[in-house]
């Protein structure tokens, strides 16, 4: 592949290593009396992507700030490569960022754009041109290295900008929000051209966004932030499947979450049961330090069996059809349990042989023990 062949060429002739490891240690900011980024301290090994989640004021972006430099923390360090950088200026940190603009000069051209950081930084005329063709070939835009800002498309403009952050060889690249001016389709097919790019310079990339699903298709672990401070960090798998509390359990995708009444009477080789708040039984898993006040029992809807395979599983309910919806990839419902009103959402692939039941069907539903989690808070 040439643009693999192109990046070991570069590497190889300039030396360059992997990423750069970062340990984040008690770094925090405060406005006054606002605490915008409470005590945090995260470690993220080399060659990571890492991303960084939230809702609107969570403090992902300041975060973000404080690492690339724009923003000096009130207290704490950040540790790159066993340095705190902490105190040193921006131009120093050897970080790359992409921001969701792109902050591309309009007046120059691609070529000119993407030299510009080894311009400033004083590299020869013939350095400059060579590195230029060769991270221009990297994000597939030899052809339009003489186009303005202004004719390139919302990707093409947004490889500019990779290449242009990558092409003085970081050990960190930073992006805002790198995907959010861009429609889905565009956004479906940068995110494979930055998870590609990430992993052939093998560069340490983290990465804010607030699409989720963005977020777990790109980054090797996550963190979600909440109010200033990281609720979980992991895997995109283990947040899904095990989250450590309601909030983590309803931002990183659909879930049906109901608050725990009472735990029941443990019966000796059976199940933990649980009552709902609205009455409903169920078996779970719990374990000693999930007895207590605020817990919440949470499964996602593709754990849910909807139809006669249900009957074989170890919850089994039956209920109404209230919504059924059909969309790209599959099909999901809302269905009303019969005698207690709870409501579960229930998602499936729409295989050729799966049954379809339009609103007011009766139906049975089922999931097994292991698939309902008991959270916190």
């Amino acid at each position: 592949m040439l643009m693999t062949s192109l990046v070991r060429s570069e590497k190889q002739l300039q030396g360059a290593g992997g990423g750069a490891s970062v340990s984040i240690r008690g770094l925090s900011k405060r406005y006054g009396n606002f605490e915008a980024v409470a005590s945090t301290s995260v470690e993220i090994d080399s060659g990571d992507f890492f991303a960084i989640i939230g809702p609107s004021g969570s403090g992902k972006s300041t975060l973000l700030g404080m690492i690339a430099g724009y923003i000096d923390p009130t207290r704490g360090q950040i540790v790159v490569d066993g340095r705190d950088i902490v105190p040193e200026p921006i131009y120093r940190r050897n970080i790359g960022m992409v921001f969701q603009n792109y902050a591309l000069f309009p007046h120059l051209s691609v070529a000119q754009n993407v030299a510009y950081p080894l311009k400033v930084r004083g590299k020869t005329r013939q350095e400059i041109d060579k590195r230029v063709r060769e991270s221009l070939a990297m994000v597939r835009l030899e052809a339009f290295a003489a186009r303005l800002p202004s004719e390139l498309s919302g990707g093409q403009q947004q490889r500019v900008a990779l290449a242009r952050a990558s092409i003085y060889q970081p050990s960190i690249l930073l992006m805002d929000e790198p995907l959010g001016a861009l429609d889905k389709n565009l956004r479906d097919e940068m995110q494979e051209e930055i998870k590609r790019f990430q992993q052939e310079l093998g560069v340490t990339v983290i990465y804010v966004t607030h699409d989720q699903q963005e977020a777990a298709v790109l980054a090797d672990r996550i963190a979600i932030m909440r109010e200033g401070s990281m609720a979980q960090i992991g895997s995109p798998r283990a947040l899904y499947e095990k989250p450590n509390s309601r909030f983590v359990a309803e931002f990183l995708g659909e879930a049906s979450i109901f608050a725990i009444r009472s735990v029941l009477p443990k019966r000796a080789g059976r199940p933990q049961r649980i009552a709902l708040e609205d009455g409903t039984q169920v078996s779970v898993r719990m374990n000693e330090e999930d007895v207590g006040q605020d817990r919440f029992a949470c499964i996602r809807p593709e754990r849910v069996t909807i139809g006669l395979k249900a009957l074989d599983l170890d919850n089994v309910y039956k209920g109404v059809v209230c919504e059924s919806l059909y969309t790209p990839g599959s099909i999901r419902y809302r269905v009303r349990l019969n005698g207690t009103g709870c409501m579960l959402k229930v998602r499936v692939l729409p295989q050729t042989d799966v049954e379809v039941f339009e609103p007011g069907s009766d139906v049975s539903l089922g999931w097994s023990v292991d698939d309902m989690t008991v959270l916190q808070e």
